[in-house]
């Protein structure tokens, strides 16, 4: 499959070097960027030709799907333009910053009939897999709160690094919408439906930005349970993602990317320590993955590139991708519905938002 990149910055680089690492299904064969050197250097890099703009890439190439890497505020035009032309589109988180926006987005997917999906790849990471199939299997019994930790560091220097970052008509917000978003789509997956937030925010430890550095809040969901979130930049050193799920029957706990406590009252030991096994099962080592590790690559890494593999199955055996576009325009949803709720200073219902 040929795949185009739109955005040649960090997120540019990172979905180059996934699409690389895929060569059984798919070859990059064009990088476009209003910075033209700097989609220069990145084709050069992995043989692909540079565009100033995806228009020219999509006149001049054959193209059958794109990744957009480019700021937040953009996302949804250029995936709609990328859908006008006749593309399957990834698209990096989150799908855009305001629902209007999405909405277009989602609506041009309908149309098309092509194949969208937006970046949430800490589903595809083995411990994450392993609890939601334990909640699904009623390991945990009926499900009652979750937690979601998402403690990161950012330095002043990150947020100078562009003048898009820390603003909030590009970035569209913080330490919630560019990195706890993905904890928070963890606890959504697993929990189910949002329905009220009441929320807090807060500019603490940076200067020259617009959004939060701290975000908490208490999510209400449709079958009563209830989440609370934490999401930081302000956070130094920095945390692993750490997501708590609790049940009537149960309790798992991922952290640092691994299943660090699993009980159930329900589930036989036995079967269990077998699925725990699921984590190598579920990410097989091969000859393959030992050279990516060796290579420096983390396992979140692994796990994007598995959602990576997982859109471009989708779009050669024409079914739905994992992680729908849907899926994205929720969370971002109970994103908004936090800075509302925190602008407000009072519960939020998500419908509302």
């Amino acid at each position: 499959m040929r795949v185009a990149i739109v955005g040649a910055g960090v997120i540019g680089t990172v979905h180059a070097r996934l699409i690389s690492s895929l060569a059984d299904q798919a070859t990059l064969v064009a990088v476009a960027d209003i910075d033209f050197d700097r989609a220069k250097s990145l084709a050069e890099r992995y043989g692909a030709t540079p565009y100033p703009d995806a228009a020219s890439a999509y006149a001049a190439e054959e193209i059958d799907a794109v990744g957009v890497c480019i700021p937040s505020a953009y996302h949804p035009d250029a995936a709609v333009a990328a859908l006008a032309a006749g593309k399957h589109v990834l698209i990096e988180k989150p799908l855009g910053v305001s629902l209007e926006g999405v909405d277009r987005l989602i609506a041009a997917e309908r149309e098309t009939d092509r194949v969208v999906s937006t970046v949430s790849q800490r589903r595809f990471q083995p411990a994450a897999v392993f609890i939601k199939r334990a909640i699904d299997r009623g390991y945990l019994g009926r499900v009652t709160s979750g937690i979601a930790e998402s403690a990161f560091y950012r330095s002043q220097e990150y947020y100078d690094s562009g003048g898009w970052r820390g603003t909030a008509a590009i970035d569209g917000g913080g330490a919630l919408m560019n990195q706890g978003i993905h904890a928070l789509d963890l606890l959504i997956w697993m929990l189910g439906a949002p329905v009220e937030v009441t929320a807090r925010t807060a500019q603490l430890a940076h200067e020259r930005i617009e959004v939060e550095d701290v975000a908490s809040a208490t999510i209400t969901f449709d079958n009563g349970a209830l989440g609370v979130l934490l999401a930081s930049t302000a956070a130094y050193p920095g945390q692993p993602v750490r997501i708590t799920i609790h049940g009537d029957q149960g309790t798992a706990v991922m952290d640092d990317d691994r299943v660090t406590v699993f009980e159930s009252a329900v589930a036989d030991r036995t079967s269990v320590e077998e699925e725990l096994a699921l984590e190598e099962e579920l990410a097989p080592r091969d000859e393959e993955l030992d050279a990516l590790l060796g290579d420096g690559w983390t396992s979140i890494d692994l796990a994007h590139r598995a959602q990576y593999r997982d859109w471009l199955d989708a779009i050669t055996s024409g079914r739905a991708p994992a992680v729908s576009t849907a899926a994205g325009r929720r969370s971002l949803a109970v994103v908004l519905g936090v800075y509302e709720s925190a602008g407000r200073g009072q519960p939020v219902q998500l419908g509302e938002v």
